[in-house]
């Protein structure tokens, strides 16, 4: 198959890359900005429907594997900002790819879907906007590439890894923290972390099946505190996690929220109830018993 990377020179798209041609198959490469290996420079957010349809001719198949910032404050209302980032890029992507008769496309979401499905009671969609977006981008996705173009929809947690210099946008802070001699400490509850070959490899496979399917990836789930433990463990600083009280963990984001509007700006997923979120297990099952060990060494380099 002939299938193009929209996002083929980040952390998650140059994975799929990598995979797609280990297979056999040919990829074109689509990127925001000039890097080695790019075959095509267009951004997403102001792409023609001619331009896109020029880039996704002769092709079979397409991944979306464009990143976003859930955590950037934007002023309020920032729904329209969250849609104009999030979901309208992909509806453009795959009206151009229905009209241009591809067969397949796989949207890299987020796990946050999976668990608005799995926990209706925390009410997601309704408190966080970009968790109400990545809902939208995954069902608009689909009725932009209607019944003969099966979108396949990646709901990832965080995930591990390196591409060249491209990191997670979240790992800077992480491997800072973990190499200074502050006190490292996590509230409870977890998380579910995947790696980005594990990814890639998910990606490959949906593709080549033709998956119109939401796809939960984890490799492992660990809790807040295991997880920074192996972050330092990774950098050569291992030392013990203390567990933050639930209380202190919830006053401490509303007390950030309620800052945050008093400036009349709102992140993508709103402190006053995030608390929610970090305070439960999100947890995928099954797992796909992948190991990560090699990709959390990747993040978290050892200093020589």
């Amino acid at each position: 198959m002939r299938i193009l990377v929209v996002g083929g020179s980040g952390l998650i798209g140059a994975h799929v890359v990598d995979v797609l041609r280990e297979r056999g198959h040919q990829v074109t490469t689509v990127a925001r900005s000039a890097q080695p290996g790019v075959d095509h420079l267009l951004d997403m957010d102001s792409a023609s429907a001619d331009e896109l349809r020029a880039v996704l001719a002769g092709h079979d198949g397409v991944v979306y594997a464009a990143r976003t910032d859930e955590q950037k404050p934007l002023r309020k209302p920032i729904h329209p900002q969250f849609r104009r980032d999030i979901v309208d890029p992909v509806v453009r992507l795959f009206t151009a790819a229905r009209e241009e008769g591809l067969t397949r496309g796989v949207v890299m979401g987020s796990y946050y879907t999976y668990y608005d499905r799995l926990r209706p009671e925390l009410r997601l969609t309704q408190r966080h906007t970009y968790i109400r977006c990545r809902v939208e981008q995954a069902q608009e996705a689909r009725e932009a590439a209607g019944p003969g173009l099966p979108v396949a929809v990646l709901e990832l947690p965080f995930v591990f890894g390196r591409a060249g210099d491209r990191l997670p946008n979240w790992a800077g802070a992480l491997d800072r923290w973990a190499r200074s001699r502050s006190p490292l400490l996590a509230p409870v509850g977890g998380t579910a972390v995947t790696s980005a070959r594990a990814v890639a490899v998910v990606a490959a496979d949906a593709l080549e099946r033709g998956s119109d399917e939401d796809i939960p990836v984890a490799d492992e789930n660990l809790t807040w505190d295991e997880m920074l433990g192996r972050v330092a463990a990774a950098v050569g600083r291992p030392r013990k996690v203390r567990r933050m009280p639930a209380a202190a963990v919830r006053a401490s984001l509303r007390l950030g929220g309620a800052m945050q509007a008093l400036g009349r700006k709102e992140p993508g997923v709103n402190p006053s109830y995030l608390g929610d979120v970090l305070l439960a297990e999100l947890y995928i099952s099954p797992l796909t018993g992948r190991s990560l060990d090699g990709s959390v060494e990747e993040t978290f380099p050892r200093e020589p």
